[in-house]
């Protein structure tokens, strides 16, 4: 299948009882979960039953399962507790996203807190993260999958140039990828409108990081005009970005075989009408 397309499930109850039977409702190929508070420090054991479960369902429906990594994860913060709780978060959701079977953790690329100069905050990404990023040496261990922010503060990552030094700064590590949020992205100041500006960032991007180095997009909407540098998610269609701007995306060499796995607001309804739609705008 070119592009698989699904969404972030609930998991409230358990991964694979509520998390895949949203999953079937929406029709979903693909799924993101969250294995830990997305807004906390807490680093929860797993259920070895629903894992197992979990793992196997999505194994028999060539289901293709992504973990998010808690939003308080800073690796260039200059608060030192923070760093060392990013270190102990993420290293939890590359374990359990082992242990459900899931191919990459998302997380945020952060940013470069207290003033500090990017560079310095670089530096200590290299210095917390790369050690976590060896440590991936089974051959079901995830991908560590960076996302960019929509810009706002000093972020350390959100337009697609942005990728080149913090790959460097983590020497383009094999088990490194990139998740490409639509909204994010958009944000940051790419007009994904115009198809050929679309395709265009996906060209910067493969130019920045290298092919084969996109392994997952969130594809969402956004409420807000380009270059606001708000990170809010709109259904697909009906925010600024428009059906145009994925259909050109999903017709780019780049993203030959990558995920879709849609945010957005709403309940189920909508999520399977994203869902629907992205479907048909597949080539």
């Amino acid at each position: 299948m070119r592009n698989p397309v699904g969404g972030h499930v609930p998991v409230a109850g358990g991964l694979a009882r509520n998390g895949l039977a949203y999953a079937r409702d929406l029709g979903a190929e693909a799924v993101q979960v969250f294995v830990a508070n997305p807004r906390g420090w807490a680093t929860p054991a797993g259920n070895p039953a629903q894992d197992e479960r979990f793992r196997a369902e999505c194994a028999d429906a060539s289901i293709s399962a992504w973990v998010h990594a808690p939003y308080l994860i800073n690796f260039g913060s200059d608060t030192e507790a923070t760093a060392e709780r990013s270190v102990e978060s993420l290293r939890h959701s590359l374990r359990r996203a082992r242990e459900i079977g899931a191919k990459g953790v998302v997380v945020h690329t952060g940013s470069a807190t207290g003033g500090r100069p990017r560079e310095v905050a670089l530096a200590q990404v290299r210095e917390r993260l790369l050690p976590l990023l060896d440590e991936l040496t089974r051959p079901d261990d995830p991908d560590l999958l960076l996302e960019s922010t929509a810009g706002q503060g000093a972020s350390l990552c959100s337009r697609t140039r942005d990728f080149g030094p913090y790959f460097d700064a983590l020497d383009h590590h094999p088990r490194l990828g990139v998740c490409l949020d639509t909204c994010h992205v958009f944000a940051a100041g790419h007009d994904l409108v115009d198809p050929r500006e679309a395709a265009r960032t996906l060209d910067l991007l493969v130019g920045t990081v290298g092919e084969g180095r996109l392994k997952l997009i969130h594809a969402n909407d956004s409420k807000d005009v380009v270059g606001a540098h708000k990170d809010r998610h709109a259904n697909i269609g009906s925010g600024h970005i428009g059906e145009d701007a994925f259909r050109a995306l999903l017709r780019h060499p780049a993203t030959e075989g990558v995920p879709l796995v849609i945010e957005t607001p709403g309940g189920k309804e909508k999520h399977r009408a994203d869902v629907d739609l992205l479907k048909g705008l597949r080539p």
